[in-house]
């Protein structure tokens, strides 16, 4: 067998990679766009739907086969129907994205800011300070950051205590930090529409349920009433965690040993051609 290497790195062929390379990445961010929300199990319904439809071409089934037709063709518009929340915050994701950035590859760096920020917060906690503190990772919150004070100050605990000390000019509101920075503080957050969202808690956890649908910032609340630490990521609230629990979530999603190990390796590609690129440039 002759291999005909003109054709192999003909343009054609470098084409078809780069169009399967986009496509391939496009699902990727759209599969972790939707993990954890109600639109996995929409995707899980189009392939049981799917399913049927082979089946019941493949053997002939008239009936059967009348039907998935009648449910595909009317599927579509119920589900956009249906799913227009997360056709939305999808939508705003793509917008907001910014793929090729990575936030926080400096571990050390990472580390201490969790330690100030977990200092301060057992403080707050421990005297029922209410508090409401957002980290942007890839998706930009410039646009809620200019809805607040600017600080631009380095993170210590003193500084993140004494912002959210009842009756002060600053402790109402989020403070946001970018880049291991304090960026702003007394920072509006929208407000989540989820009606699962339990009636006991109040318009910290909501604004922050909120913030985490149309972006992938990490916002930690104290609950005013009870003292209890929570974190909302991806549309998740993680409930009452103790100190040890804060620091392992926080770690979990901030610590990065340089590159994520967790992206594909043609992700981690692209990222260090286009990073090798600016700093050629």
């Amino acid at each position: 067998m002759q291999i005909n290497w003109n054709s192999l790195f003909s343009w054609g062929s470098f084409r078809n990679l780069i169009d399967i390379l986009i496509v391939w990445y496009i699902l990727y961010n759209i599969l972790v766009i939707i993990k954890g929300t109600r639109a996995i199990h929409l995707m899980k319904g189009i392939a049981a739907i799917a399913a049927m439809k082979f089946i019941s071409f493949f053997l002939g089934l008239t009936t059967l086969d009348w039907i998935m037709n009648f449910v595909i063709q009317w599927g579509v518009v119920a589900a956009l129907i249906v799913f227009q929340p997360e056709i939305r915050r999808g939508l705003e994701h793509i917008g907001r994205s910014n793929f090729f950035s990575r936030k926080y590859e400096s571990a050390n760096e990472a580390e201490i800011m969790i330690n100030e920020l977990n200092t301060a917060i057992q403080y707050m906690a421990k005297r029922r300070i209410g508090a409401l503190i957002s980290i942007e990772q890839g998706n930009s919150l410039e646009e809620f950051i200019n809805t607040g004070i600017p600080i631009h100050s380095e993170i210590s605990n003193q500084l993140i205590t004494n912002i959210f000390i009842p009756n002060t000019p600053l402790h109402d509101g989020a403070m946001i930090i970018r880049d291991y920075h304090i960026a702003a503080a007394a920072c509006y957050l929208p407000l989540s529409e989820n009606m699962m969202i339990p009636k006991e808690l109040g318009t910290r956890h909501r604004a922050a349920i909120g913030l985490s649908e149309v972006s992938d910032a990490i916002t930690i609340i104290i609950s005013e009433e009870t003292g209890k630490v929570s974190v909302a990521i991806r549309e998740k609230l993680h409930r009452e965690l103790s100190s040890e629990e804060l620091v392992q979530v926080l770690s979990q999603h901030l610590v990065v040993e340089g590159h994520d190990e967790k992206d594909p390796a043609v992700v981690r590609w692209i990222r260090a051609l286009f990073k090798g690129g600016r700093s050629n440039g």
